[in-house]
């Protein structure tokens, strides 16, 4: 217990266990290097770096006091205070056109969107359309074969009942023509 007290002062920190310094030869390696960073204490939270913003450049002033022109008497200092002048005009110009042709490309891209949307409506409309009738087609076609089911099953009844009339009424011809028969002899007997 006395030589680690020895070592350790008192006010001060133990000290911690030194990494050797690894210096990273390609980026694969600085990769790998960074993530052991992060792994060794997890539950740290991992920093990340926020989206830049987009340059944007320097508004025009409103009021410009030092008019410079291609006077005489100008001193040799003033070309370069105009040369930064119209650079930095030049990128605002640039910067604008750049980004009137972005909202072109925009609005052209969304009108094609729309213009694409309403004929993907149109044709599955149209799809609908073909498809209903279909439906109705089919439909119509069950009900009338149940119609026509309907029709040769009463038609079969008619004629069963029909020939069940006829075999009646043929029944009852014999048996009337039996009985005419009994009442009536084939042959004559006569009386001698």
């Amino acid at each position: 217990m006395a030589a680690s007290q020895k070592d350790s002062k008192p006010g001060k920190a133990p000290k911690k266990e030194s990494q050797p310094l690894i210096i990273a030869k390609n980026p694969a390696e600085e990769q790998r290097l960074k993530l052991e960073k992060l792994m060794r204490n997890p539950d740290k939270p991992a920093p990340i770096p926020e989206r830049l913003k987009d340059w944007t450049p320097r508004s025009a002033p409103e009021f410009v006091r030092d008019v410079m022109g291609s006077s005489a008497g100008a001193g040799s200092g003033e070309f370069h205070v105009y040369r930064h002048l119209r650079r930095r005009e030049y990128q605002r110009q640039d910067f604008l056109d750049r980004m009137s042709e972005k909202q072109n490309l925009d609005e052209s891209y969304k009108e094609k969107i729309q213009e694409n949307q309403q004929a993907a409506e149109e044709r599955t409309a149209k799809r609908r359309k073909k498809r209903e009738k279909l439906k109705l087609k089919k439909l119509m076609a069950k009900k009338a074969k149940q119609i026509s089911k309907k029709q040769a099953e009463s038609d079969k009844e008619e004629e069963e009942e029909e020939s069940a009339s006829e075999e009646e009424e043929k029944e009852d011809e014999e048996q009337k023509d039996q009985q005419d028969d009994a009442e009536e002899p084939s042959f004559v007997m006569s009386k001698r």
